[in-house]
């Protein structure tokens, strides 16, 4: 009898605890930015959000494979002290699914982002309904993709100044073949919170596919007029989201 009791008072202890950690506010921003671009262009956003009292920390991930992306996501989440809110930019939509469905990821925010469903990949995705811009590259040896330098501000950061996206196209990350073709495991987004950002004016992504797609998940969706590099153009409003997201999602 005093196991039984020494074992429900654990048990419910555990569960105590379980909920305490849900119901944290969630002060920890890990952001993931998307292929064909790095971390810099969260410099603005980054700096709004410590200015309301969040610890943001920018994962810069090879971009070499999923696998890989995860991987360099996770060591950046362990570092983290309580639960965080995850952040992923385009590609890296595919990553913060995989990578969410740790303990400690209170919530996800999907920034002009593809979310996945299981089995599918990038390639699968920008497939269904194909964006405006088509100036996607490879490498001399097949492996990597690059966004044509000449098309990036068209295609990528139309609404930023014109230095601000050719500082872009010159320190873009180069995307294996090998990340785009990887299919996900069973997503994030659908044990945790979500949100999404529709960026209106995207030629990377197709909005419509980010509508598709938000609305498949469940997110809750803000829609905002611009560019695929809406976190640096709209630094401000997508700020309010996250900020939002970090809100709720300990709720």
């Amino acid at each position: 009898m005093k196991r039984l009791i020494s074992t429900l008072a654990l048990a419910f202890a555990t569960s105590i605890i379980a909920f305490a950690a849900q119901a944290a506010d969630v002060k920890n921003i890990v952001i993931v930015h998307g292929a064909l671009a790095d971390g810099s262009g969260w410099r603005k956003a980054t700096e709004i959000l410590e200015g309301r009292g969040f610890n943001v920390t920018i994962v810069q991930e090879p971009i070499t494979s999923l696998a890989d992306d995860v991987a360099a996501t996770n060591r950046v989440l362990d570092l983290q002290d309580g639960p965080s809110l995850l952040v992923g930019h385009s590609y890296s939509g595919m990553v913060i699914s995989e990578a969410g469905n740790r303990a400690d990821v209170a919530g996800l925010v999907y920034v002009a982002a593809f979310q996945p469903e299981q089995g599918e990949s990038l390639l699968d995705l920008a497939g269904s309904k194909p964006p405006v811009g088509n100036s996607i590259k490879q490498t001399k040896d097949g492996k990597f993709l690059y966004l044509d330098p000449a098309a990036f501000a068209t295609d990528f950061a139309a609404d930023l100044p014109k230095e601000d996206a050719a500082f872009l196209a010159k320190s873009q990350v180069f995307a294996a073949k090998e990340a785009f073709a990887a299919k996900v495991g069973e997503p994030a987004w659908k044990s945790k919170k979500s949100w999404s950002i529709v960026a209106t004016q995207d030629r990377s992504i197709n909005p419509e596919l980010e509508r598709d797609m938000a609305k498949r998940a469940g997110s809750r969706v803000t829609e905002i007029d611009a560019s695929h590099a809406v976190f640096a153009s709209q630094p401000g409003k997508v700020a309010d989201v996250i900020e939002e997201a970090a809100r709720q999602s300990g709720k």
